[in-house]
């Protein structure tokens, strides 16, 4: 049992201990009362336990707010006072650091002080209380040895963290964190990691190619994962091939199943108005498989062809590519729990050289643009003209000659006036490579580890395993273990640190004025210009929620005013927990303040542009601000400037300094029509606790709700209304593909 309850040693009452969550709170009673263990099942929401008390009041040492439901889970009231008359309630009592509902039959009244909240009833009555664990943090750790077989074993056990089998599971408050791995001569399992049984059996031949694509569904179908010749899921009476291509059958599977599911649950515990419900073309007894065991329901998904449903799917939000060896396996949990599809490639596509150019071939991209802007050639894009570095251009290297060894390398050019004076959106020309060297000036060096991922069909892509991502997340265990430690967003007060070691990128500086505009929400902001090495460390040690340095960037260092700070080669301990390090070829800078402390941050592959630079650096400057992870800002950021594509994100992308006003991710889109009408769309991104399954709506149109990750679209909408839906939270809207942010769609004809 994680939750332990036990009576107070002197008041009247009962402590619960989440031995899960390591978190304790106590609940008064009006005498002294002893907990009698009773059924689960007694209460209408999921509760892993329960216990009975005879009491006439039961007291949270908290202000909260309190749910009351009827006995059937129909909504009655919510609020902190108010009294109900004589019946059958299941009551719910949130924030409290447990799940915690009760069921009682009596007349209730509920009152609040500036201190507690207070339930009293009209009599001494039985009340049985429900508790549940959070579960935003692992169990334990399993000890596995780290061959395939063994880790077959281990992922069996990341269903354990679901705290329902049901439909309901899709919630991501229902599902829990896995538990993580450590490698180990022996397997061992910690004492709250229980087996959860599904009837589900996942074989797979063992081998880390396909035992790490399959990984969310055994967390998600909470599956037994055994060895075989050849890859199918299995339950009573059916069977299901994940042949051939193992990694694409798995990723539809999940989709499919998870889309049937969010719809199923509008069966259950939350009869809703669903959106997707309403559009599905399929035709099922929805009551029927909300009531069938997990096992018998997923036999009934997989008669399903996915090509049936592919296109009302909402596009997946993330794709992570996890190399197939044994060091990569403590990431699994991670991942499960982000119901992130898994790919296994075993080999990379890595950047070559030709004999026109070393650097062609520095990106393998569906875009072509993006491509010709790393290897320094000409773009086509409508947008080209913030896509590349100019020859001449003022760019975010060292001020002077760039290079490992200055003679390796030519000149980038010093400025030639202000920023304005130049025309970045001339057309592009080619950077000439250094005879010598056989370089590109300004790019990377040749033997720096590139790896090329195959490109996906999600939003945000991630990668495990050694070498730079070019336009995916380096992502780190290191980092996701921070996650763990971090826990939720402090909302009282976000520390941001804008430092800006250039004069002539002063005008990024000001970015210090897009930080704090929320309301609710204190953020302590400082500007710091022209910070010497010693002044650089101290800053990187201080505990700030999120740094944005302006400057310049080389194989020396971070550029200070007395000479360079390496990071790679420093002692200091950092307290940043994230950043975005605008310079010119920051990604080793950036790297090496993740291993030193930090949990995630922004980077550069590449040399940047001043200009196109302070454009996107203003753009994720507003996206922290509202909320955003870094992974999703990024994203925005990418639509707008093709420049984005030489960023990426390091460390954990999930990482946000703040909580969005909405929970989740909004990203607005409008376009007008003939009938000077509009037609707007919101696309909604999971973020933090609001994870993948998550509820939303749009309130100031339709009460009607939407699962996350999704598309929410309306037609012919009058100006005011979208007006209306803008005033409501500062966030990116794009009109006919440009990004305008909403308050200025509502000050300006746009």
């Amino acid at each position: 049992m994680s939750i332990e309850i036990e009576p107070l040693p002197v008041d009247d009452g009962i402590t619960v201990t989440d031995h899960i969550e390591q978190t304790q709170f106590v609940i008064y009673t009006d005498r002294p009362v002893t907990p009698e263990p009773s059924d689960p099942d007694d209460h209408y929401f999921p509760v892993g336990t329960a216990v009975t008390v005879e009491t006439g009041t039961i007291e949270i040492p908290r202000l909260a707010v309190v749910s009351s439901h009827t006995a059937d889970g129909d909504m009655v009231t919510q609020g902190d006072d108010y009294t109900l008359p004589f019946g059958r309630y299941s009551i719910g009592i949130d924030p409290v650091p447990t799940k915690c509902y009760l069921t009682v039959e009596a007349a209730v009244t509920v009152t609040t002080t500036d201190r507690s909240t207070r339930l009293e009833f009209d009599d001494c009555r039985t009340v049985s209380l429900g508790f549940r664990s959070l579960h935003q943090v692992p169990a334990g750790t399993i000890g596995t040895p780290t061959d395939p077989e063994s880790l077959m074993g281990a992922v069996s056990l990341f269903g354990s963290a679901l705290q329902t089998l049901s439909p309901e599971r899709s919630f991501p408050t229902l599902r829990g964190h896995p538990p993580l791995l450590e490698p180990a001569e022996t397997f061992t399992v910690p004492e709250h990691v229980d087996s959860t049984t599904s009837g589900v059996q996942i074989v797979v031949p063992p081998e880390y190619r396909s035992i790490y694509p399959i990984v969310p569904l055994a967390y998600y179908f909470a599956a037994d994962v055994v060895p075989g010749s050849s890859a199918r899921i299995v339950g009573d009476g059916w069977e299901h091939s994940l042949e051939p291509d193992l990694e694409r059958r798995a990723g539809e599977l999940l989709r499919l199943s998870f889309h049937l599911d969010c719809i199923t649950r509008t069966e259950g515990l939350y009869p809703v108005d669903l959106h997707e419900r309403e559009t599905t073309s399929l035709d099922l007894d929805w009551e029927r498989l909300y009531e069938m065991p997990l096992a018998e329901r997923l036999g009934e998904h997989v008669s399903i062809p996915f090509e049936r449903v592919a296109s009302e799917l909402p596009r997946w939000t993330l794709t992570t590519d996890v190399r197939p060896h044994p060091e990569n396996a403590e990431m699994l949990p991670f991942i499960a729990a982000e119901l992130s599809l898994v790919r296994s490639p075993e080999t990379v596509n890595r950047p070559t050289a030709t004999e026109q150019s070393p650097a062609a071939g520095f990106l393998r991209s569906p875009d072509p643009a993006t491509a010709g802007l790393l290897r320094g050639g000409t773009s086509t894009a409508s947008n080209a003209g913030s896509n590349s570095v100019p020859a001449g251009a003022f760019t975010r290297g060292a001020r002077g000659s760039r290079g490992v060894d200055e003679s390796d390398r030519q000149p980038v050019g010093e400025p030639t006036g202000s920023e304005e004076s130049i025309d970045v959106d001339a057309e592009i020309t080619s950077i000439d490579p250094d005879e010598t060297s056989g370089t590109f000036t300004g790019f990377i060096p040749d033997d720096a580890d590139f790896v090329c991922p195959e490109p996906t069909d999600t939003v945000e892509h991630a990668w495990v395993g050694e070498g730079v991502p070019l336009g995916a997340n380096k992502a780190t265990l290191e980092a996701y273990h921070r996650r763990l430690k971090a826990g939720s967003v402090d909302q009282s007060r976000i520390s941001v640190l804008v430092v800006c070691n250039d004069e002539q990128m002063r005008e990024e500086g000001n970015v210090a004025e897009l930080y704090g505009l929320r309301d609710m929400v204190q953020f302590d902001i400082e500007v710091r210009y022209d910070l010497t090495r010693e002044e650089m460390e101290t800053t990187l040690a201080s505990d700030v929620d999120f740094l944005h340095y302006i400057g310049h960037v080389d194989e020396r260092g971070m550029q200070c005013t007395d000479g360079y700070l390496d990071l790679r080669g420093t002692s200091v301990e950092v307290g940043v927990d994230a950043f975005l390090l605008n310079a010119c070829q920051s990604y080793e800078q950036g790297e090496a303040l993740i291993h030193r402390g930090s949990r995630g941050g922004i980077v550069t592959l590449t040399d940047v542009a001043n200009s196109s630079a302070t454009r996107l650096g203003r753009i994720i400057a507003r996206l922290m601000n509202s909320g955003f992870n870094l992974r999703t800002a990024l994203h925005v950021a990418q639509r707008e400037l093709i420049t984005g594509n030489q960023y990426i994100v390091v460390g954990d992308g999930g990482t946000t300094i703040c909580q969005n006003r909405s929970g989740v991710a909004l990203v607005f889109e409008a376009e007008q029509n003939a009938d000077d009408d509009w037609n707007f769309s919101a696309r909604a991104f999971p973020n933090g606790p609001y994870g993948v399954g998550t509820m939303t709506c749009m309130t100031a149109i339709s009460m009607q709700n939407y699962y996350i990750p999704g598309k929410i679209s309306f037609f012919d909408l009058p100006r005011s209304k979208i007006n209306e839906i803008a005033s409501l939270e500062m966030l990116p809207l794009f009109i006919d593909g440009q990004l305008v942010w909403t308050d200025e769609f509502i000050s300006e004809d746009v």
